[in-house]
């Protein structure tokens, strides 16, 4: 059986479809993280209070949670579209509804304010979950690796609609009317769902909600110790928690108000965070690309994640330039492509320890995995601030890389299978203690 052209693979309609798709994944999540944060800091908010709302975005993290939900129930009133795109529009239709509540209530009710942005962040969560398996089942192996890329075109614009074009919105407009404007946007990818197809995919249903946990949760788990052995699965899973730490510690609401408090517009923000530093992820993704296949995952994972790290001292440097957009066009560069050859890094990396009969879901728990901590660290990052300072939480924040590294020169042995391509059939990528060579 022939594959399919390059031309077909990204002509396919299934491919249009994850385009939009990608538009809706990406447009709520800023919204309720860093986008978030320049509303509330123009309320006079308490930047403590800033980055517990924003961390709001930390149910992506935890996704998994109820990720079974919606592969083994159908939601009533949805049924007639199928199991992926009834939980689909039923995601869409919360976000479109949680983003119109925040505008109508505004910071200024804060209790309820703060509900609808869970219900956006929630709704966002899910809609993930669904957009990946419906991703999966729509086409074959073949044609992923276009679905995938028209996804990322789709989120990436998301993300400059709803972080630039956001801000120089609310430079001449309240941001309740900015965010009613970006919730009708949604609307969008609501019709896109209406018409496409359904996966023809036909599910077993497990007998009760015990035994669809146990093969949706329970097993992967197990199937991950039992492959690697429970002193290296332990070790891989305390690297994994650790080793995006410096990363996702500056990933919500913190740093918004600290480029306000820099002297920057809110237009020159958006133009070089949220549209330049954009391309310049591109880029750094396209670099890791080339990387990996020159000299495997390991030395590029260890690279990235110690320059990531790093990149977090140039904002101490950017402390003493107040105001000068050269400086920040500098910091954003760097960090930006080390974010995007560490993000393509640490995808290979996962992709790598997972079993190819629970991809999906090991996959899902993994990821989950490398993002929480550093969220977690979020929660508490305006209160660091205020207690050090701004330059001392990016100390700390770049200092967190160093049991990460440890860990990783310790693994180093067990980690050199990743370096090998992949074989057919599934196996550990990982050398078990009592096989690991110096």
């Amino acid at each position: 059986m022939s594959k399919p052209s390059v031309w077909k693979a990204f002509t396919q309609p299934a491919a249009w479809t994850m385009f939009f798709f990608g538009f809706a994944s990406g447009l709520p999540f800023l919204l309720v993280a860093g986008t978030l944060a320049y509303w509330l800091k123009e309320n006079n908010i308490e930047l403590k209070e800033i980055t517990i709302i924003a961390s709001a975005g930390m149910t992506y993290a935890l996704k998994f949670l109820w990720a079974p939900l919606l592969d083994h129930w159908r939601l009533p009133g949805f049924q007639r579209l199928g199991q992926r795109r009834g939980w689909l529009l039923f995601a869409q239709l919360a976000v479109i509804g949680g983003l119109v509540g925040m505008a109508m209530l505004t910071p200024n009710v804060l209790a309820a304010f703060v509900a609808c942005t869970l219900v956006v962040a929630f709704a966002g969560a899910t809609q993930d979950i669904a957009v990946d398996a419906y991703r999966i089942e729509i086409g074959p192996p073949s044609v992923q690796g276009a679905l995938v890329a028209t996804y990322s075109l789709g989120y990436r614009i998301a993300l400059i609609v709803t972080g630039a074009f956001a801000l120089f919105m609310a430079d001449h407009m309240p941001w309740s009317a900015v965010y009613l404007v970006l919730a009708g946007l949604m609307l969008l990818p609501v019709a896109v769902t209406l018409i496409a197809r359904e996966p023809e995919v036909i599910r077993k249903r497990p007998d009760n909600w015990n035994d669809a946990m146990r093969e949706a949760v329970v097993e992967p788990f197990r199937d991950f110790f039992r492959r690697y052995g429970v002193q290296t699965a332990l070790l891989t899973l305390a690297f994994i928690l650790l080793f995006k730490i410096p990363e996702q510690a500056l990933v919500g609401g913190i740093m918004s108000p600290f480029y306000l408090s820099l002297d920057f517009t809110k237009t020159e923000i958006g133009a070089i965070t949220k549209i330049y530093g954009i391309w310049m992820g591109i880029l750094g993704v396209f670099l890791a690309g080339l990387a990996i296949a020159r000299w495997g995952v390991r030395k590029p994972l260890l690279a990235s994640i110690v320059l990531c790290a790093s990149c977090n001292l140039l904002y101490v440097w950017l402390i003493d330039h107040p105001g000068s957009y050269s400086a920040l066009t500098l910091v954003i560069s760097a960090e930006n492509i080390t974010l995007g050859f560490l993000g393509t890094a640490a995808v290979a990396f996962l992709s790598a320890l997972v079993n190819r009969q629970h991809t999906a879901t090991q996959y899902a728990l993994l990821s989950s995995m490398v993002n929480l901590p550093g969220k977690v660290l979020g929660v508490f990052a305006g209160g660091i601030v205020e207690a050090t300072s701004y330059g001392t939480y990016f100390i700390i924040a770049t200092l967190a890389v160093l049991p990460a590294t440890l860990l990783f020169l310790y693994l180093w042995p067990r980690f050199r299978d990743i370096d090998v391509p992949a074989k057919d059939e599934p196996g550990p990528a990982i050398v078990p203690a009592d096989r690991a060579k110096a």
